[in-house]
């Protein structure tokens, strides 16, 4: 009989980068043990709220949460998303449930290594601070290129990661932010109360 590690959390994921980004952060052990992650890359922003109502309708999850960009705008896509959840569970949920990075995820990862605002979600223009910064030259995500990516990110740099991104707006609107901080926070912290305040909302 399999024995469950503690609250299992499902986190719907855009694409490989957030997938990635998940399991790298689960290997390196920061979070605690009292949660079960389980990301999913889902591989389109347009595949992420069926993906979502399909998990939590499942009830296979303590919580489902959703790990996307907002492109620039924020997007029409990232409002639906938004938007959609909202609907879905007759709340004002969804800033409880979805880890953003404005314009993109990239501001989140390169932020382990250095303080760092991007104005743009393109994948040619920010190559040149992953080269800059990491020595990938022409980055374009390929399945090589983020192993080498993800490699570089270790435990001393996750607590600069924090540090950079604390400076950050927390506001889904504002070009180079995040709220990625109010989560990992949540999930380094053995109390899992706040599933419970989240689920009862929904």
């Amino acid at each position: 009989m399999r024995i469950a590690k503690g609250k299992k959390i499902c986190i719907i994921c855009e694409g490989y980068e957030e997938s990635d980004y998940i399991d790298t952060l689960k290997n390196k052990r920061v979070f605690s043990n009292k949660y079960e992650f389980k990301p999913i890359n889902v591989k389109s922003i347009n595949n992420i709220v069926p993906r979502y109502q399909e998990k939590f309708q499942s009830d296979s999850y303590s919580l489902v949460l959703i790990f996307c960009d907002t492109d620039k705008g924020p997007s029409d896509k990232y409002k639906e998303i938004k938007q959609k959840i909202n609907e879905f569970h007759e709340a004002d949920i969804a800033n409880d449930i979805i880890i953003f990075g404005n314009p993109s995820t990239m501001q989140i990862i390169l932020s382990h290594f250095t303080e760092i605002k991007l104005k743009s979600q393109s994948k040619s223009v920010n190559a040149k601070y992953i080269e800059e910064l990491i020595g990938i030259q022409n980055y374009k995500a390929t399945e090589e290129q983020r192993k080498e990516l993800f490699s570089k990110i270790k435990r001393d740099n996750y607590d600069t990661m924090k540090e950079n991104v604390r400076k950050l707006s927390t506001n889904d609107e504002d070009t180079s932010s995040t709220n990625i901080l109010k989560f990992i926070e949540r999930f380094e912290s053995d109390n899992d109360s706040w599933i419970d305040k989240i689920n009862s909302r929904l």
